[in-house]
């Protein structure tokens, strides 16, 4: 796990997303869940992060 992509997680949850996996389905459920709500789309973000 880079710090560089965990604070982007938790600053901008879609670019910490990008940043990890690329342009793939959890990007794009992670910029959904951001423009809904960003709290959820952070949460998803940040265990993206972690996971791998």
């Amino acid at each position: 796990m880079n710090i560089v992509h965990l604070i982007c997680a938790i600053l901008i949850p879609p670019l910490g997303v990008f940043l990890k996996e690329g342009l793939n389905k959890n990007f794009w459920i992670s910029l959904i869940l951001t423009f809904l709500f960003f709290f959820p789309g952070m949460i998803f973000a940040i265990w993206r992060v972690i996971q791998k």
